[in-house]
């Protein structure tokens, strides 16, 4: 039962297996009968001639003078002939005279005064044969040979009989061979395809074992079949696609997860704080003056931080569903300049240093870029000494980008924080981050605008020594105003 099973999965209508034996027998059944068709064709040709010329070498062998003046003896022409062949003379006038009738050949057939007419018109060496059918319906091979003086023609006919019995005993013996020869070739052709398709059956074997838990499995390349190593290399595209497409969803589930948990905890941090201010101002603290101030203070504070972290987290969300921005070409030393009064006044007692190549400009979004700046300079004073702190803002332009960079003297980034600074809710030091008011999204909304730009951000830093964070945002081409023009 189980030797069943498996028969009828490997020979399934369906099947591979059985779909190759089958056209496979079916060519090599075509084949073979292309053959015995023209085989039994040339044969019956190479009879026929075989039989004419044996008949005219016969007629050649008689003297001349019995066909001119032949001496009947009992319905036999003296001297050696095809006993199996009757004889008719064609003279000139129409007239047809039979010189033997071998019962065996059948009747002699009377041609048309067309076709005797073809035969004397060829030479005496030269043959002239057909096959027509007497008055029986017997088929027979007549052959007309020209004999002189000019006006003759000797008829011998006998009959395709014999010719027909081997022909058709050719026939069956390459019929039956033929048979033997697919009966062979099934037997031969099983093994030998199941051996081919070992390579697919391995692959199959393998597909069967990958699921999303095991997509590191490969198939394996290298198996002497040129198809089945380009699928296998085919396959391991796709597992690698599929593999890399599973690590991503699971990095972004996992960035998800981390980005609720962060949000949720920033989130009530502030909300946590203004609870228990108000349960203070509850208890009585309301009634007291300078209680009630500093408690207003700091839940207007913890509002404040509050309502800049929805903004942050709102922009965010703006970026990643709507990343639009308005292009236009500005001046990015105009905007520098713009900027420097606010700038200084965030920075305090701050030293603040501009370094502002004039004339560079680039297709940006001016509001935006405005933000940029804002996000690297708060950045900046954050992270620097508030007397002895030096902030430089430094704008140049290169052949094909515009370089803005903000450079500190801070305390700097270890090495191993600067990979995962521009994720959300990422934060060196959250303690430190948490006393200025920071969550952790700025430089993660500054590389998302940035990225809206087709620029990119860099960040060097050494710890101790400050750090420096460089955008780079393409130009305008050089002559593109003029070919407009």
């Amino acid at each position: 039962m189980r030797g069943w099973e498996r028969f009828r999965r490997v020979f399934a209508p369906r099947s591979l297996r059985l779909q190759l034996l089958s056209r496979s027998l079916f060519i090599l059944a075509g084949l073979l009968l292309l053959i015995g068709v023209l085989q039994y064709v040339f044969m019956e040709q190479f009879m026929i001639k075989n039989k004419v010329a044996s008949v005219q070498s016969q007629f050649f062998s008689i003297p001349l003078d019995i066909w001119l003046n032949p001496n009947i003896d009992n319905g036999r022409v003296r001297g050696p002939f095809l006993p199996e062949a009757s004889l008719a003379f064609v003279g000139p006038g129409d007239s047809f005279r039979i010189v033997t009738n071998n019962p065996r050949a059948g009747s002699v057939p009377r041609l048309s005064d067309e076709e005797y007419g073809e035969a004397l018109a060829r030479e005496q060496k030269q043959p002239h044969y057909l096959i027509v059918k007497d008055d029986k319906g017997m088929e027979q091979l007549v052959v007309l040979q020209r004999i002189a003086p000019r006006g003759r023609l000797a008829q011998i006919s006998t009959s395709m009989g014999p010719i027909r019995d081997v022909l058709l005993s050719q026939l069956w013996t390459f019929l039956v061979l033929a048979a033997a020869a697919l009966g062979m070739g099934v037997a031969a052709f099983l093994p030998v395809l199941r051996r081919t398709l070992v390579p697919l059956s391995n692959m199959i074997e393998t597909v069967e074992q990958i699921d999303a838990g095991k997509l590191d499995e490969r198939l394996p390349v290298h198996q002497g079949q040129l198809e089945i190593d380009r699928l296998s290399r085919s396959f391991n595209r796709m597992l690698e696609r599929l593999e890399a497409s599973f690590e991503t969803e699971k990095e972004a589930k996992e960035q998800m997860r981390r980005f609720i948990a962060d949000a949720s905890h920033e989130l009530r941090t502030p909300l946590t704080s203004i609870h228990g201010f108000l349960e203070v101002l509850l208890r009585g603290a309301a009634q007291k003056p300078d209680q009630l101030d500093k408690a207003l203070r700091s839940m207007y504070g913890e509002s404040e931080r509050l309502n800049k972290l929805v903004r942050d987290l709102l922009l965010l969300a703006r970026l990643d569903r709507h990343p639009t921005v308005d292009l236009k070409e500005e001046s990015l030393s105009d905007i520098v300049d713009e900027m420097e009064p606010q700038l200084r006044l965030l920075a305090g007692r701050r030293n603040v240093e501009f370094s502002v190549q004039p004339d560079v400009s680039a297709c940006i979004d001016k509001d935006k870029i405005k933000q940029v700046l804002l996000n690297l300079f708060h950045n900046a004073v954050q992270h620097t000494d508030p007397v002895e702190g030096t902030v430089l803002v430094s704008l140049e332009q290169t052949r094909e980008e515009a370089l803005l960079s903000v450079q500190d003297n801070g305390s700097g980034i270890p090495e191993e924080h600067v990979p995962r600074l521009f994720e959300r809710f990422y934060r060196i030091d959250s303690s430190r981050a948490r006393i200025y008011g920071g969550a952790g999204l700025g430089l993660s909304i500054t590389k998302s605008i940035v990225d809206l730009h087709d620029g990119t951000i860099e960040v060097s830093s050494r710890v101790g020594e400050g750090s420096r964070f460089t955008i780079r945002l393409p130009v305008p081409a050089e002559g593109g105003q003029q070919a407009d023009e």
